[in-house]
């Protein structure tokens, strides 16, 4: 692209990657801006970006073709694009070397950016500032075009996967309720592992690094209100390897792993566990360990910006009789899926529940339980404003 300004290559580069991932991203200034913070002018970068317009992620012999660069010209960019968060760069099952272009979020360029140390300098300053404007956005357009798109929204596949807590606060087991009745699910599919002791013992490669949403939230000026541990964003296998690699988390061991996760129960985080496409019978690549306030896939959901789409395999149940109406199940339930009604009483909403475990682990009376059947969770996000 010798012969297209500086000014273009930035609006070409920008398309091509606002296509990527689960939600299409606009191009337009802030979109640019995003870019233009993290390239730096730099046109050699520009037009490797470019060269994945047709095709997402490619092997070394296609990148040659569609970038027009040596092999040793393309493992340099590609190097400084991956810690830069843009580009994936992992070897296959295979063994063979894959190039994958990174989205602007959801997992990509915000996520990496923010989950490594801070220098808190103005640059992250700006682009925390940017990211929170791209999402402000995105709520604008969905509340523009709320009946069009909430049936779109509803044939998406669950973004990611919750995995119960299973202790109370004293350390009971949570009690579990067997599905009394058999569930149709297609005969590939796989149960995944429905604890995180499952899913760190899966691994040899685990990695460690800082909670992005909490981070960027403290860049915006809003610490978070629990003050939940930030070393507790999670990456298995081959994601492992990429990011200890870019320096975006560091490898620990299994125990490491363990001790991690157990505080991040006892801080009141749910478990939140991806997979490759979305496929839950793929091992998974990642766990997030979220908050209620700092959150991005709670607040954008909040804000009437996007849905909430979940699998979990568990719901919870109240025993009314038990229920004091102390309200901490209320106060703790991520997606305010528990209320009191009239008699001062619990009672959960089905349709908003993702059986985390959260209300079944602090209540005081012992007076939730979970039970077990497979589920996907969608949540339209409030509709904000009426159509004109």
């Amino acid at each position: 692209m010798s012969e297209v300004s500086l000014g273009q290559k930035y609006e070409l580069a920008t398309q091509v990657i606002c296509k990527q991932g689960i939600v299409p991203f606009p191009v337009n200034d802030t979109t640019i801006s995003i870019l233009k913070h993290v390239i730096e002018g730099n046109e050699e970068e520009l037009d490797f970006i470019y060269a994945f317009s047709q095709k997402t992620s490619q092997t070394m012999e296609q990148l040659k073709k569609s970038s027009n660069l040596p092999k040793e010209k393309i493992e340099q960019i590609a190097i400084s694009l991956a810690k830069k968060g843009l580009i994936f760069n992992q070897p296959s099952s295979a063994g063979t070397m894959v190039y994958r272009l990174l989205p602007l979020m959801n997992v990509g360029l915000m996520e990496y950016t923010f989950m490594g140390e801070l220098k808190g300098d103005e640059k992250e300053q700006q682009l925390a500032e940017l990211f929170e404007k791209l999402m402000e956005e995105v709520r604008d357009q969905v509340q523009d075009n709320y009946d069009n798109l909430a049936p779109v929204f509803k044939m998406a596949p669950p973004v990611d996967r919750t995995v119960p807590m299973r202790t109370t606060e004293n350390g009971k087991d949570i009690k579990i309720i067997p599905i009394d009745k058999s569930i149709q699910v297609p005969e590939e599919f796989v149960l995944p592992s429905q604890t995180v002791e499952e899913i760190i013992n899966k691994f040899d490669y685990i990695a460690v690094g800082r909670c992005f949403c909490r981070q960027r939230r403290k860049m915006l000026g809003e610490p978070c209100a629990t003050d939940a541990p930030m070393m507790n964003c999670f990456t298995f296998g081959k994601s492992a390897r990429h990011t200890i690699a870019q320096g975006f988390a560091q490898k620990i061991t299994k125990e490491e792993a363990f001790k991690i996760m157990k505080e991040a129960e006892e801080a009141g985080l749910v478990h939140k566990a991806f997979h490759p496409g979305s496929n839950e019978s793929r091992p998974e690549t990642s766990i997030c360990n979220c908050c209620k306030d700092c959150c991005d896939t709670l607040n954008v959901w909040r804000d009437g910006a996007l849905p909430l789409i979940n699998s979990t395999y568990y719901l919870s149940v109240i025993d009314q009789d038990a229920c004091t109406g102390c309200g901490t199940c209320v106060d703790r339930c991520p997606t305010e899926a528990i209320k009191l009604n009239d008699n001062e009483e619990a009672e959960r909403d089905e349709s908003s529940c993702f059986g985390c475990g959260i209300c079944v682990r602090f209540c005081p009376e012992e007076a939730i339980s979970l039970k077990e059947g497979l589920r996907k969770v969608f949540i339209l996000p409030p509709r904000l404003r009426q159509s004109t």
